[in-house]
């Protein structure tokens, strides 16, 4: 027998003892190493050394938003509590109180990972899959994240519920919005679970929330007012009946889940997939007249429509927008000029700032195929340019309702159009050049860590533009403000051939660094 042989037997042998002492741990200590592993995962990363200014900005930005849902929560009650006589702040809270947990469900996208995909790298040792499956759905439903309306909620109970009531009373109401969203997190790591199955399953929360919001929103009066006012009221008197009922749509969800997760797992590890015969498929000839440009139209396409983890990434910021969009047109509340400009500018850089900002990333997988060309990647960066411009053309479509409304002009919906279109991407371009980590084509949504600068041109995105329209309205006054922007962004469109070409120059002046980086986060 050779040392090769031998090395082999010996690290088999290792690897049955390990297994064997794996499964002869107790619950106790087996809840133990799991929970070192968890502690050690992130530790080991191989992007938690280059990472550090990013998990700092990731804990300010948490502290940010934390002190902006304090604010809310101290100065809410005061207007609340005015809006109707005699009513206290927290009753007019509790008429909409399906907003909070809709809010949440969407949110969790973006910052919650599933139980299947925590389990997966255990499925093949001795350890039962429902023991794991429950583990993680027990820590799911007692995370920190389930608190984090806590910082809105108890300021809010503390200047509202505690006057009219007493102590018991906020702590009875606060126990009912916890148990709340716990249940919101099993409904939601549900639906998460079965959207890598199938695509469709993300139609079933829109429709349920879009009716939810339409029946609060299209009517004179709430609907739902009164049924969640008196629900929320008998948290606070600490009655019975809603603890039982939330506690029992939890329990029912998390059994759910154990079987869904389960399944999921079950089929990965037995090989399982599902074959889809492909009868026709869409050539988009239309796009020949393009030539290499609209070949790699079609990748982007392609890449859009076939994936799933971008398809449900396109759907639930789709979701995102015409949710503010919604709340902009039926309601009064972010009525003011800043929250006005947000919104507007939310909806026409989330398409495109989620993908631009990662732009070159998702091509990292097959980066040595397109450097084999002359000039590809100039052709590709123009195919991409293209196909977020005419997407632009979405938000500008969502917005007419609220032109039409009187809540936003048309020179502010173009004013936007021009300057996404003309000065922002042109921003997020220059990402192509500094871009040198590989994601995954089936990384989820909130998987990918990011570095310093995306997570900077992301904030610069963000507020950026927000600042530059006041200050031109501030000087110019409406709609010469917004003549500025359209005039910024035409420039942009202009010019775009010139600093695309800029652009693919600096990307060729560090492609040795860049592909020496893609191939080593290639997975």
């Amino acid at each position: 027998m050779n040392s090769k042989d031998t090395k082999s037997n010996t690290a088999a042998a290792s690897t049955g003892n390990s297994q064997q002492t794996i499964g002869k741990l107790s619950k106790r200590k087996l809840h133990a190493l799991l929970r070192q592993h968890e502690k050690l995962k992130d530790k080991r990363h191989p992007m938690f050394e280059r990472n550090r200014f990013v998990k700092f900005l990731m804990y300010f930005m948490v502290a940010y938003y934390a002190g902006c849902m304090i604010l809310m929560g101290v100065t809410l009650p005061i207007p609340m509590s005015q809006a109707y006589h005699g009513v206290a702040g927290f009753h007019v809270l509790d008429g909409w109180a399906f907003i909070l947990p809709i809010i949440d469900f969407w949110v969790r996208f973006v910052v919650q990972d599933t139980p299947a995909n925590q389990t997966r790298p255990y499925s093949l040792l001795p350890i039962s899959r429902q023991f794991l499956l429950r583990r993680y759905m027990v820590r799911a439903g007692l995370s920190v994240g389930n608190m984090f309306w806590g910082f809105f909620l108890v300021p809010f109970a503390l200047m509202s519920v505690l006057p009219a009531m007493n102590l018991g009373a906020v702590v009875g109401w606060l126990v009912g919005w916890w148990l709340i969203f716990i249940m919101n997190g099993y409904v939601y790591l549900c639906v998460r679970a079965l959207c890598t199955r199938s695509m469709f399953w993300i139609a079933a929360p829109i429709v349920v929330h879009g009716t939810i919001l339409l029946a609060s929103f299209l009517p004179d009066h709430n609907l739902l007012d009164t049924p969640f006012t008196q629900f929320m009221y008998a948290f606070a008197k600490w009655e019975w009946w809603p603890f039982a009922i939330v506690v029992a749509l939890a329990a029912l969800w998390f059994w759910i889940n154990v079987k869904v997760q389960g399944s999921i797992v079950y089929d990965e590890v037995g090989k399982k997939e599902d074959v889809v015969v492909v009868k026709s498929a869409s050539q988009m000839s239309f796009l020949n007249r393009f030539g290499i440009v609209g070949e790699y139209l079609k990748l982007e396409l392609k890449m859009k429509m076939r994936n799933r983890m971008l398809k449900i990434q396109f759907f639930v910021l789709l979701g995102c927008m015409l949710l503010l969009s919604g709340v902009l047109y039926f309601s009064s509340i972010y009525d003011g000029d800043f929250m006005r400009s947000f919104i507007v500018l939310y909806d026409y850089i989330v398409p495109g700032m989620s993908t631009l900002v990662i732009i070159m990333c998702h091509e990292g997988n097959y980066m040595d195929l397109l450097m084999s060309r002359r000039e590809s990647i100039l052709d590709l960066l123009t195919a991409k340019y293209y196909f977020y411009v005419v997407l632009l053309l979405l938000p500008f479509l969502l917005l007419i309702p609220l032109t039409i409304e009187g809540k936003i002009t048309i020179w502010m919906n173009l004013g936007y159009l021009f300057f996404v279109g003309g000065l922002l991407y042109p921003m997020m371009f220059q990402m192509a050049a500094y871009n040198k980590e590989t994601l995954p084509l089936n990384a989820k949504l909130g998987s990918r860590q990011g570095n310093g600068a995306q997570n900077m041109v992301t904030i610069a995105a963000m507020f950026a533009p927000i600042l530059l329209e006041r200050l031109c309205v501030a000087l110019l006054g409406d709609p010469w403000g917004y003549v500025v922007l359209i005039a910024l962004g035409t420039v942009g469109f202009a010019t775009h051939r010139q600093w695309l070409r800029f652009t693919y120059n600096r990307f060729m002046q560090r492609r040795y660094q860049n592909m020496e980086g893609f191939r080593a986060t290639r997975k």
